[in-house]
């Protein structure tokens, strides 16, 4: 008896029990599409970061005060003053591998023009953050060192922002957004960045510091390398500099943390590699549960023709070509489930990152992990009924009621 002859043995015996063989396939389809969800909406999250993340600059480099514990509370970087503006100006004037500094210093509120309003981030810094963000003016100019050196109350909007305050679309340079009850002089407007819902405005930092914020120091500094090659050497020499100023000795604790953009991905993709392993690990188990089902099927499909395996050992069947012929249909289930799975699966991620708005990632590596699980599927929970079947004695086959 050949390979083909068993083949079609196998489906023709699956297509006397219709029903009972989809229903076995369910929690292999459920399993594989699971999985294929889980790993292509992974893929698409990751992509949609790394274009958020280089659309602020693969040169960009953030100090910020190290986030730490005071006396067993846990204190928030924003509230540590450890940044001045003396740190900012040191990297100015000392910094070689860094090409734009700007401090940062953050506030928010709800910004009003006439009868429209809306909620807002208000990015307090220097004329160059506009530079180091990527972002350019549309419409205006961006204010200067003059409007910082006298807390200025002016402010530069996003397109995001812009289009929320004045929705008919009319040009807001000159006129006056209120944020709460400070009123700030619009000098310009952003030209929009990669499709994203921006909503903020660049206010000069000491505006922020001295008439919002009420304080002296800086929540953080944000800087971009002269190159992405140099990002590296850029961060070393940022903390030299800081390390410096704040007379931090050799061996203690930083008070301070640079990050630099190159970083921050690597690290997200990790974070994000591991939830989608998990998840995936978690929407495989319905891989197990389908493969207990082909299991229980089998044994039951063994039960049921016991008299017909008794027959076919009787005019010449060996015992590895009964066991064969079980096998064969426990796998055709598997890879038939895993087939739909696929793709049940694409379509599901497909229609979810479309509403999401995420790039679309085909993940052939999951396809190909998929097949080759559920081919194992059928192998190793197909194997046990078939080598069942091939060991009944054809005598007792052939009696059994």
């Amino acid at each position: 008896m050949n390979f083909a002859n068993l083949i079609q043995i196998a489906l023709r015996a699956l297509s006397n029990n219709k029903t009972r063989c989809l229903l076995t396939m369910l929690g292999i389809i459920i399993g594989v599409s699971s999985v294929i969800t889980m790993m292509f909406l992974g893929e698409s999250q990751k992509q949609n970061i790394r274009a958020e993340i280089g659309g602020m600059g693969t040169n960009l480099i953030i100090i910020r005060p190290e986030w730490r514990q005071r006396g067993g509370a846990a204190v928030s970087a924003a509230d540590l003053q450890c940044l001045k503006e003396g740190d900012y100006e040191a990297i100015t004037n000392e910094a070689g591998y860094v090409s734009s500094v700007s401090p940062y210093v953050g506030s928010s509120g709800q910004a009003i023009v006439g009868a429209n309003n809306a909620p807002t981030t208000v990015k307090g810094c220097s004329e160059q953050l506009a530079v180091i963000e990527n972002y350019t003016v549309e419409e205006g100019a961006m204010w200067g060192r003059n409007e910082v050196r006298t807390a200025a109350k002016v402010c530069v909007l996003s397109a995001g922002l812009y289009r929320k305050l004045f929705p008919n679309g009319e040009n807001p340079v000159g006129q006056n957004v209120r944020l709460e009850t400070i009123p700030l002089k619009i000098v310009g407007t952003l030209k929009e960045k990669g499709g994203e819902d921006d909503n903020f405005m660049y206010v000069p930092y000491t505006t922020v510091q001295r008439r919002m914020n009420g304080i002296r120091y800086l929540n953080a500094i944000y800087a971009s390398a002269a190159t992405e090659e140099v990002s590296a050497a850029a961060v070393d020499e940022i903390k030299a500099i800081v390390r410096d100023r704040h007379n931090i000795r050799k061996g203690d604790a930083d008070d301070f943390e640079v990050m630099s953009m190159t970083e921050m991905l690597e690290s997200l993709n990790e974070i994000l590699g591991i939830l989608t392993m998990v998840l995936s690990c978690i929407a495989g188990i319905s891989l197990v549960v389908g493969g207990i089902g082909i299991m229980n099927i089998m044994y039951v499909s063994v039960t049921e023709r016991t008299r017909e395996i008794g027959l076919r050992m009787s005019i010449g069947a060996k015992s590895r070509h009964i066991m064969m012929q079980f096998l064969i249909e426990s796998v055709i289930i598997s890879i038939a489930g895993g087939l739909i799975g696929v793709a049940l699966g694409i379509s599901f991620a497909s229609l979810i990152i479309k509403l999401l708005d995420w790039p679309f990632i085909f993940d052939g590596f999951a396809i190909v992990v998929s097949f080759v699980v559920c081919t194992a599927t059928g192998v190793f929970f197909g194997w046990y009924p078939a080598r069942k079947a091939g060991n009944l004695n054809p005598i007792d086959a052939l009696r059994y009621e």
